[in-house]
């Protein structure tokens, strides 16, 4: 039988007593390890923070100016029409 061993890659920290003291009392609490805890909330936090960046976010007044374009669009400009009929030809 052959086993996959993914790769995997280390990461340290230095923080002080208190501070360890609190990251290991949480971790007891989860019932998990402090390295589990560590990695877990590292991962929700990554997780969380990618999510906020990809999303776009309008203001009220913003979405409602978003929707009325897409309902209304204008109409295309000169340039608009000249890559159009470009593109038609190929």
């Amino acid at each position: 039988m052959m086993s996959i061993t993914e790769a995997r890659d280390r990461i340290t920290a230095r923080v002080s007593q208190p501070i360890a003291t609190k990251l290991q009392m949480a971790a007891d609490l989860t019932g998990s390890t402090l390295n589990q805890f560590l990695v877990q909330a590292a991962v929700e936090k990554a997780e969380k923070i990618i999510a906020h960046e990809r999303a776009i976010h309008f203001s009220h007044e913003d979405a409602v100016l978003f929707i009325k374009m897409l309902d209304k669009p204008a109409p295309p400009n000169e340039v608009l029409n000249k890559a159009f009929a470009k593109r038609r030809q190929k």
